[in-house]
């Protein structure tokens, strides 16, 4: 259900943008390069405790770097981008004992359409907008003296989302082909798919469930076992907050 409803909202998103944008008979094309801050959402936050229960990711505030592109059509606006996000954090695995270390990074593709509101007279142009965006993720993560997994640097196993996502801000113009976008955005990465990997399954040891997304459920979870013990599935969600400069052509 609420998946249908982020869709109903972009196809709004996508008639509005075609009756309220001025039409322009010359098709307008800006592109640019930013960063910002990405913060985890959901169960994409916590702390490294969360992350070794398998409650939640435990990850931090982490930054966020993108190329953004905006076509202006007779009517319409699209907006598409390439993101790199990198979250990481550390701390303790049990209450006073042992280091995790853990780190994500995501690759997403995204388009959308964009409303804009113009102020007569004002620099700044606001606007809202919607996109569907495919995401990769991997990351890396390090035990040290914990008790049921061995120590060392295991790595995450690549795995792709669909997901959508929803912005708004405020472009300044700082010159003719020039201007500043401030957005931010909040990106839901997992909301149509969840998935359980096991990438060594001759291996049934704690550790697995580590080595992947393994954002749905443990199919063999069992209430006490140490080695399947990811109760429910976890909803992956950024917020990031961006500066970027647009040029135009």
């Amino acid at each position: 259900m609420k998946t249908m409803n982020y869709l109903r909202l972009i196809c709004l998103l996508s008639v509005l943008a075609m009756l309220v944008s001025p039409a322009a008979a010359q098709v307008k094309l800006e592109l640019g390069v930013g960063g910002g801050v990405r913060l985890p959402m959901g169960d994409y936050s916590g702390e490294t405790t969360d992350y070794y229960a398998g409650t939640k990711y435990g990850l931090s505030t982490g930054y966020d770097l993108q190329a953004k592109g905006r076509l202006g059509l007779a009517g319409f606006t699209l907006v598409g981008g390439i993101e790199y996000g990198h979250l990481s954090n550390s701390g303790e695995g049990e209450a006073g004992r042992g280091k995790v270390e853990v780190s994500q990074s995501i690759f997403t593709i995204k388009a959308g359409p964009e409303i804009s509101f113009s102020i007569p007279g004002a620099p700044l142009t606001p606007y809202i907008g919607g996109n569907v965006a495919w995401h990769s993720i991997s990351g890396k993560t390090t035990f040290q003296g914990l008790t049921k997994v061995p120590s060392g640097d295991y790595d995450v196993a690549s795995a792709s989302r669909i997901g959508f996502g929803l912005n708004a801000g405020v472009i300044l113009k700082i010159g003719s082909r020039m201007s500043l976008d401030l957005g931010a955005e909040y990106a839901l990465i997992n909301p149509l798919t969840q998935e359980w990997k096991v990438v060594d399954a001759k291996n049934d040891a704690r550790i697995n469930s580590y080595q992947s997304l393994n954002d749905d459920k443990d199919p063999l979870y069992a209430a006490g076992d140490d080695n399947h013990f990811v109760a429910g599935s976890r909803s992956i969600a950024t917020l990031q907050v961006t500066a970027t400069v647009m040029f135009g052509f």
